[in-house]
Formats: structure tokens, sequence, C-alpha cells
């Protein structure tokens, strides 16, 4: 039998106890998608998101240095899961916030939602680790635990264009590797 689409375990966690998405109720869309490790979601708000709310209104002034130090340290950073997955050619994987997380831990994906195009999957530069973008708007730290639910997937299929040219390049690369 051939394998449509699924979650599978990456080389590096292996043995290591990670559980594959899976969905809670048999109705549910979306296949939990846990963390693979304990990491801390750092707040926003230590790095200096008071000082650029002082500049917004006048109050302060920010330099070159502390524009670069600011837009360092305030920025999603990337939670690992331990997973990647396969699917088929005009399938994508979906990774939506779980509605939980901006209301109990103050996170939220940035971008709205995460893209995972069946090529990432084992393509030459990368195995396909999924990673989980996150931002912490809350006051404090947040301490992701092994194993805590952070992002649902969706496998959805997608439609092309009549005049579709799409396709040119051959993805060679993890997290946005398709971009710029």
């Amino acid at each position: 039998m051939t394998k449509k689409r699924g979650f599978e375990i990456v080389k590096k966690y292996q043995n290591k106890g990670i559980n594959l998405p899976v969905r809670q109720t048999k109705n549910a869309a979306g296949y939990d998608i846990e963390s693979a490790e304990d990491f801390v979601v750092p707040s926003m708000w230590k790095f200096g998101v008071l000082n650029v709310i002082k500049f917004i209104f006048g109050k302060g002034k920010i330099d070159d240095t502390k524009t670069k130090e600011i837009q360092k340290n305030i920025k999603p950073v990337l939670v690992p899961t331990g997973v990647k997955a396969y699917m088929q050619d005009d399938e994508v994987l979906i990774i939506a916030s779980r509605s939980s997380n901006p209301l109990k831990r103050g996170l939220s994906i940035p971008n709205g939602i995460g893209v995972v195009d069946a090529d990432y999957y084992n393509n030459e530069g990368n195995e396909g680790e999924l990673f989980i973008q996150l931002i912490n708007f809350f006051p404090f730290d947040y301490t992701v635990k092994k194993g805590e639910r952070l992002a649902q997937g969706i496998f959805i299929k997608y439609l092309t264009t009549d005049e579709d040219e799409g396709g040119l390049k051959k993805r060679q690369g993890g997290f946005g590797s398709s971009g710029i």
C-alpha cells in the first residue's frame, strides 16, 4: 500500500518519546502537534516593547543599535516538534494555533498559519522537521513542556490556476527555504 499522508519522527528524535500527532475526537479536523522538548518562549515585553511604544509616542529615542537589538529580540521562536509530515503533491499541511494558546498561555502563531508544502518532506537540504513559530505576548516567559500540544495540523488539497508555471525550482532546505 502506498502511503498517502501522515507523520513520522525525525532521526534526531528517534527513541526520545515523541508522540505522532493525533486527532483528539472523531470529527476533529486537526492533528494535535506537540513540543519535542522543554522550550522557553520569552515574553516580547522584556526586550524593549515599552521602549518601542515610547519611541512611537515621541517620548524616547531609539538609535540604529537599539533598533537592531529590538529586532533581534522581539521576534518569534521556533519550537521543535520532532516530527515531519508526508503528503500527496497536491496537498498542503496547514499549521494552526490551538484555540487555548492565546487565552491560557499568551502564545500566538505570528503569521496566522504555517504552510508546509509536500516538498518540505525529506528534501536534499532538510529532513522536514516541523517547527511551531510562536510569539509570547504575556508579560512573563512561558515554558513549553515536552509533549505539550501547541498547534494543530490540517491536511488540505489545493488547486492551481490554468496558466500555472510554478514548480520551476526544486526545494533544497528547511524553514523558509522557498522564499527570498
